[in-house]
């Protein structure tokens, strides 16, 4: 995960944990870093203008001075629950943090009696959204398909064989119930579908891609299509 990315989704845990706050070490295993770089991160978060709060001693840690970051957001408790039903099942897809943290804001800005009857909704639905990827490693393939650079993985195949292959991002696909990056593989010399939950560890390296195109990876099935913001 890019610090800019953790900086806003840690903004957004700090904001959830209200008046009971959260404690450094939580934080630190969550986003898989340092004590040191979360204690960094909420000293650049206060300095930026957050209103970040600390509490020392047992029982202490820190948080956000409550405050609404979105206007008015009008939704019904069916529409809300819908895209935090979504997101929830869905936890293996790209940006899927990001994702989530901008559902929250939608959530927190509803007006109380949405609020209240959507989550009296979403009490009925279950999600077993089990990660079989880690945080860091989903991080390290989001950052080097957004900024096209070489990631070095360690890559486990259904045999149970280990290798560890320099990989240039082309897409991220899914299918079959299963996310995959697609990537042309620098040790085999061809495109090669990776299934992510395969990936034991990902390191984003500073080697720009060398420029393959999606067209390689040929015709997608009729069923298959992009992603679209519009409408």
């Amino acid at each position: 995960m890019r610090r800019i990315e953790r900086l806003q989704a840690l903004s957004e845990v700090l904001r959830r944990s209200g008046a009971r706050g959260v404690t450094a070490e939580r934080l630190a295993r969550e986003f898989g870093v340092s004590l040191r770089t979360v204690k960094r991160d909420i000293e650049a978060l206060d300095n930026s203008g957050l209103p970040v709060w600390s509490r020392p001693g047992p029982g202490g840690g820190y948080g956000v001075i409550a405050q609404a970051s979105l206007p008015p957001v009008r939704l019904s408790p069916a529409e809300s629950v819908a895209l935090l039903a979504a997101v929830s099942a869905a936890s293996e897809a790209p940006y899927s943090d990001l994702a989530a943290a901008g559902v929250r804001k939608i959530l927190d800005v509803l007006d109380p009696e949405t609020r209240a009857q959507a989550d009296q909704l979403a009490n009925r639905i279950w999600v077993n959204a089990e990660e079989t990827a880690t945080r860091v490693v989903r991080s390290a393939l989001e950052e080097a398909m957004a900024k096209q650079l070489v990631v070095r993985i360690r890559y486990v195949s259904g045999a149970g064989d280990e290798t560890r292959r320099d990989v240039e991002p082309i897409i991220f696909a899914s299918t079959g119930g299963r996310w995959y990056l697609i990537a042309w593989c620098r040790l085999r010399e061809g495109i090669r579908w990776f299934v992510i939950s395969r990936v034991a560890r990902a390191t984003v390296t500073q080697l720009a891609c060398s420029g393959h195109e999606i067209a390689e990876i040929g015709a997608p099935p009729e069923t298959a299509r992009p992603l679209r913001a519009e409408g």
